[in-house]
């Protein structure tokens, strides 16, 4: 099996992102979504994408914004993924494409396979994003997609390989699962979690 993608969400100090980096995360996301305590200005996320390296995607995650702010932001910030949780159809994937920008489609619903509209890569996210609360990924009827997707929701070091193993997913994106409390990242948890996901046999 190829290596694992992992990504690390919710950043927003130069500290973490440092860390994400020194662990070996392949994606680092910034929030720009409103209401969230992890939410950054594309100011904030510009210095903080700078400090990345070509080999590791900066993503900027998005909820309920419309196409024109999207890319607005992601503009301006420099991010070279943006990453949509809503109720975005194909079309405005495909208004958000542009050359060198990888896209991704973050959803709680069934299905059943990656690029249906237009994304580059599926996140399955657990029913409330961000929240930290699991979906059941062990259920028996669980039927993985197809194509490169990401297990999102509740993952933290303790259960990545766990899973990773009932789910055969093809990365992982953690975010409340690598904070010390709501909002604030801990490196070491950082470091844990990428070192657990790789770890699997």
């Amino acid at each position: 099996m190829a290596d694992l993608f992992v990504k690390i969400c919710g950043l927003r100090t130069a500290p973490d992102v440092d860390a994400a980096v020194a662990a070996g995360a392949d994606a680092v996301g910034f929030v720009f979504a409103p209401g969230s305590p992890r939410t950054v200005d594309a100011a904030g996320a510009r210095e903080l994408a700078a400090r990345v390296p070509d080999t590791v995607l900066t993503v900027g995650v998005f909820r309920g914004q419309s196409v024109e702010e999207v890319r607005r932001l992601a503009e301006e910030s420099g991010v070279r993924g943006v990453q949509l949780h809503g109720e975005e159809g194909p079309e405005d994937f495909a208004a958000l494409r542009a050359e060198g920008r990888t896209l991704l489609r973050a959803t709680s619903g069934r299905v059943e396979r990656c690029g249906d509209y237009g994304e580059d890569l599926l996140l399955l996210d657990a029913p409330d994003p961000g929240s930290g609360r699991p979906w059941n990924w062990g259920s028996a009827d669980f039927t993985a997609p197809e194509g490169r997707w990401l297990l999102a929701g509740g993952l933290n070091p303790g259960n990545v390989r766990e899973a990773l193993a009932a789910t055969g997913a093809w990365g992982v994106d953690v975010s409340s699962g690598v904070e010390r409390e709501r909002g604030v990242k801990s490196p070491d948890l950082i470091r844990a979690f990428v070192e657990a996901a790789r770890a699997r046999t």
